[in-house]
């Protein structure tokens, strides 16, 4: 099992323009799902509609989505490792 301190981890919610009003809910529902202290979170990104879409969004993703990210090599390679063992194959360029 990997341990990361929480401090080490980076939360990054991805909302959609309906989303402005209840932005701070839907970004505790993520830390709250990841387990993470509000330290963690980063400034979120709001995708904004298009002139397109007229603004017909079918409330997909509720709560848009969430990136958590970890900037430790070690870590990578071993989460790479633990990917190609299961599949039971090897990419060279994971390697690297």
């Amino acid at each position: 099992m990997l341990r990361v301190d929480d401090e080490k981890l980076r939360v990054t919610c991805n909302l959609f323009a309906d989303h402005l009003e209840r932005q701070r809910e839907i970004e505790r529902f993520w830390l709250d799902i990841a387990g993470l202290p509000e330290t963690c979170l980063c400034k979120s990104s709001v995708n904004v509609y298009s002139k397109s879409s007229q603004k017909k969004r079918r409330n997909t993703l509720p709560y848009g989505t969430c990136r958590i990210s970890v900037s430790r090599t070690r870590i990578v390679q071993n989460v790479y490792g633990g990917i190609q063992e299961i599949g039971g194959f090897t990419r060279e360029a994971w390697l690297e």
